[in-house]
């Protein structure tokens, strides 16, 4: 993966930088300036595909539908014999999905036919079994039957050559479906994003074990860990590491040399305890260490050697919100994605909500449609960033500026839904 060096000259692409307080737009344009998206192909089979990025466009090798099938159940005939009303016809045969009928059909003669089924030759028409009267080896039609009725024709879903999939799309299950239904068994895509993720702090105890006094249990780690699965990325969880300066250095450069990206939980304020900033500093490059936003003040990006890093702030809502607004993104981009742009509403807020104006909130919300088809939102209530179970409530962040105040009830506000 090629990579970008960090210098202060680079940092004059922001006028008013300032790695104390970096206003969110400009803290995501600045770390969007040091990405470059992984270039290293490979060639995977198709179930290996999933929640991968193609690295190549993907034309079709095939028509779809290959050939001129029947969308319902009912007689294939050619048009040119219903010149009467009623008209009759000779029924010689039958063709299923799979097994279609081999011989031509003449003027005047029909093929019982069902959803699925090859067209035969010479007929060019289907009409359903609900508008025929069917009588041993003949069938009856009335009036009004147009030609090339219920059928689906030959690429008319994809015509053979069409770009189906971009270079950059992220294969989701319908995405499989899409190249399994081409007939392709195997796919270019880039290199999985390899990312190493610990936490740091004395106080943290795993999961499983019994809680000692002045403790508690490391969700971060957890939580961290199944947002980077689903985006597909490699995983490498290197921990719980104490407040151990000594520990957490050897710990950061051996994730760097591991690792394409590292992302930390706490350790990135200015306590007495928090070594991850002055670390970064004496082994890699910082860029900025602090967000004008809340939850997730504490936010640190650089660069230890190639590696990406983001120090993320050690409340579990923190985590989560700093991870959604900042790094999947960055991840995204690093994996060769298409880009795209979360998706913003306008809803009216029912109640008043507590703001200072000069940082961007990110509010739990609870979006709702109201009897009259509008857009409602609520807070879930407290804000604490340590109250995670916040997040499990909420289905949309409501998103307030940095130069928003107080907000009153029945205001229009900005939300992002999950």
């Amino acid at each position: 993966m090629q990579t970008k060096n960090l210098t202060l000259g680079d940092l004059g692409i922001l006028s008013d930088y300032d790695p104390d307080s970096m206003p969110v737009e400009q803290a995501r344009e600045l770390i969007k300036y040091f990405l470059v998206p992984l270039d290293t192909q490979e060639t995977v089979p198709l179930r290996a595909a999933l929640q991968r990025t193609l690295a190549c466009d993907v034309p079709s090798p095939i028509a779809v539908p290959p050939h001129d099938y029947s969308s319902m159940d009912g007689y294939a005939m050619s048009h040119a014999g219903l010149h009467s009303a009623p008209t009759k016809l000779r029924l010689i045969g039958k063709a299923y999905a799979g097994h279609p009928f081999a011989d031509k059909v003449a003027t005047g003669e029909c093929v019982r036919i069902m959803t699925g089924a090859l067209i035969p030759h010479g007929c060019d028409t289907v009409v359903i079994q609900e508008h025929v009267r069917a009588d041993n080896d003949s069938i009856e039609i009335g009036a009004g039957h147009t030609a090339g009725q219920n059928i689906r024709r030959v690429g008319e879903d994809i015509a053979l050559g069409t770009t189906v999939l971009a270079c950059g799309q992220r294969v989701r299950p319908v995405e499989m479906g899409l190249l399994a239904s081409l007939g392709l068994s195997e796919v270019s895509v880039y290199r999985k994003l390899r990312v190493a993720i610990f936490s740091s702090g004395d106080e943290l105890q795993q999961p499983g074990s019994p809680l000692a006094p002045g403790h508690i249990y490391d969700s971060n780690r957890h939580t961290l860990f199944g947002m980077l699965s689903e985006l597909g990325a490699d995983v490498l969880d290197m921990g719980n590491v104490g407040d151990d300066k000594e520990r957490l250095k050897q710990t950061l450069l051996e994730a760097a040399a591991r690792a394409d990206v590292i992302i930390t939980s706490g350790g990135v304020s200015v306590g007495e305890a928090d070594y991850i900033r002055p670390l970064l500093a004496e082994i890699g490059e910082i860029v900025f260490w602090k967000i004008a936003m809340k939850p997730g003040r504490p936010l640190a990006y650089g660069k230890i050697g190639a590696s990406h890093f983001f120090g993320l702030p050690g409340n579990p809502v923190a985590v989560m919100v700093t991870f959604q607004q900042f790094v999947r993104d960055a991840l995204c981009h690093l994996m060769g994605q298409l880009a795209t742009s979360p998706i913003k509403l306008s809803a009216v807020c029912s109640e008043a909500i507590k703001k200072a104006p000069g940082r961007t909130e990110f509010q739990r919300g609870i979006l709702t449609q109201g009897d009259e088809g509008g857009l409602i939102v609520r807070t879930t209530g407290a804000q604490g960033s340590g109250i995670l179970s916040s997040m499990s409530l909420a289905n949309c962040y409501i998103v307030l500026p940095l130069e928003q105040g107080n907000v009153e009830a029945g205001t229009r506000v900005v939300v992002q839904p999950f």
